[in-house]
């Protein structure tokens, strides 16, 4: 199935803001800062198994100039706290954060004198991942939604302060990042959820999503294994 079937009319409309975005969104570069056990599952995203290049992510940037998106991946210590800010410097505009787990989120366990109570208070977080690990379903999630927020950010301060005044009006379109993959990729699925976001009723939309159910029962979550 090529393009060409889904632009009978063989013409495509849009806008550089959308385009710009979608050409950020769909090539995200990671710079890895894997600090402790979540960086054991951020590294099993990678592989085969849960194969994170299919989001056109398959290269973790060593170096920060060539990346744009930084994982924190653990529990970020006093003393690499400046390293942290050192490599967040060094990567170019526009950047993201991601805070992977509940220690890089705020310091989980580790409520000490040595260990940074949240990352937010080093660098700006733009999506915060809990669990202590996470699953690689859980970051590939969230991934997700932040592939839907930068898709919905301003391209320039002209459409920065647009936005703003839309917000303040009460005009300005729900982002919904909270909308699951699985609601996101299915046509019927995502419009009944938008439908149900307006109506603030994404709980109970996702109890009918499950059958009734409060959470994902056992043989449902065990069940696309090895398939």
């Amino acid at each position: 199935m090529g393009l060409e079937e889904k632009l009978p009319s063989g013409v495509l409309l849009t806008t550089v803001e959308k385009l710009v975005n979608w050409t950020r969104k769909s090539s995200l570069w990671p710079a890895t800062f894997g600090l402790a056990c979540c960086a054991i599952e951020m590294m099993a995203t990678g592989a085969g198994r849960y194969d994170l290049a299919r989001f056109g992510m398959e290269v973790f940037r060593a170096s920060p100039r060539q990346a744009d998106l930084m994982i924190v991946a653990g529990r970020v210590s006093q003393k690499m706290a400046p390293v942290l800010r050192q490599i967040y410097d060094q990567m170019p505009e526009p950047r993201w954060v991601l805070a992977m787990g509940v220690c890089a989120s705020s310091g989980g366990m580790f409520n000490n004198y040595a260990v940074v109570q949240g990352v937010d208070h080093i660098v700006p977080v733009d999506m915060y991942l809990p669990g202590c690990p996470p699953r690689p379903e859980m970051l590939m999630d969230a991934i997700l939604k932040l592939h839907y927020k930068i898709m919905n950010e301003p391209l320039g301060p002209r459409r920065a302060r647009q936005l703003e005044r839309a917000r303040a009006d009460g005009t300005a379109q729900d982002l919904l990042v909270e909308m699951p993959s699985t609601v996101r990729a299915d046509k019927a699925q995502r419009r009944a959820y938008e439908e149900a976001a307006a109506e603030q009723r994404t709980g109970q939309f996702a109890i009918e999503q499950r059958g009734g159910n409060a959470v994902l029962l056992p043989a449902e979550r065990n069940g696309g294994r090895g398939r």
